[in-house]
């Protein structure tokens, strides 16, 4: 195998740690970089510094802002009566995008899965509890997770932990996506679709 200079064996090195990104992969992006003028390399090289110095992870969620509380938990005009639990922060981008969903979040850190050595006292159950007794003004909590089998095992475990501290306990409904086509719809889906029917 051909040998590099010392930079470009490091900038590959470093690049293959990200998830998804093999050797090869990492290599078309350095030699992608070395194209870039250097004033592009400077700026995403310091945004880079910037996501490490400046980002933090928020006390109450879990989440990343740039300070001890995220913009979200600190926004006085969200629904204090709702917590959304996501298994990662990403989510909450993408429940935010609807602008449906005005309430908290919490980031549980994934789903159980034994398997992979994720037990309960891995993820964030007992900081989800905690945050509960410290918060009686929240009355509903939402699972957001993804129907999985990881997912689904998930909550039915903190539909079952919660279920004695009172608060309502839901998930997101499962269904048909729009444009969807009936023929095409497995069982479980359907079905779900069924369960969750509504007036018209």
């Amino acid at each position: 195998m051909r040998r590099f200079p010392e930079p470009i064996a490091n900038a590959v090195a470093a690049f293959a740690r990200l998830p998804g990104v093999g050797p090869k992969t990492a290599l078309r992006f350095v030699y992608y970089l070395l194209k870039l003028p250097k004033g592009d390399l400077s700026m995403m090289a310091g945004a880079i510094v910037r996501l490490g110095e400046r980002v933090k992870t928020c006390g109450a969620c879990f989440s990343y802002g740039e300070s001890e509380g995220c913009e979200i938990c600190t926004d006085n005009r969200r629904d204090r009566s709702l917590l959304c639990v996501v298994e990662e922060s990403r989510d909450i981008a993408t429940m935010e995008s609807t602008g449906a969903y005005r309430g908290l979040y919490l980031v549980l850190g994934g789903v159980l899965n034994p398997i992979e050595g994720i037990t309960p006292d891995v993820l964030r159950i007992a900081d989800l509890e905690q945050r509960l007794a410290a918060n009686p003004d929240i009355v509903e909590v939402i699972l957001a997770l993804s129907p999985t089998i990881q997912g689904e095992t998930t909550m039915l475990y903190l539909a079952k932990k919660l279920s004695p501290l009172g608060r309502r306990v839901t998930r997101l409904a499962r269904g048909l996506p729009m444009g969807a086509s009936l023929e095409y719809a497995d069982e479980v889906t359907l079905g779900d679709a069924l369960k969750g029917r509504r007036d018209a």
